[in-house]
């Protein structure tokens, strides 16, 4: 008989950003988080091992685009594509939408 260790309660930005598939690489993911334009819970984050929680939300630039995501669960592994996207809810759905939400930016 296997026990499972509990989940656990936070893990590293870097490691997050990498298992979730939101970089390429860990070395992207950090530097993703080191950058200086990566923002968690509406606080600036300018290191890697930030620790990342359920309920976190996350702000960057990616793609020329700004994204928004909550975190709904951190992931055990580095698995399949839409096994990271489930670990995340894009909480900004339209490309043309802005910061605030409103659709008719200046």
């Amino acid at each position: 008989m296997t026990t499972r260790a509990p989940a656990p309660e936070s893990m590293r930005l870097d490691r997050f950003l990498w298992w979730a598939r939101l970089a390429k690489s860990r070395e992207r993911a950090q530097e993703m988080a080191c950058d200086g334009h990566f923002r968690m819970d509406g606080r600036a984050i300018a290191r890697a091992h930030a620790p990342v929680r359920v309920g976190s939300i996350l702000t960057f630039a990616q793609a020329g685009d700004v994204r928004v995501l909550r975190v709904e669960s951190l992931p055990v592994r580095r698995g399949p594509p839409a096994e990271g996207r489930a670990c995340y809810c894009d909480l900004v759905t339209s490309p043309t939408s802005s910061v605030d939400g409103s659709p008719y930016a200046a």
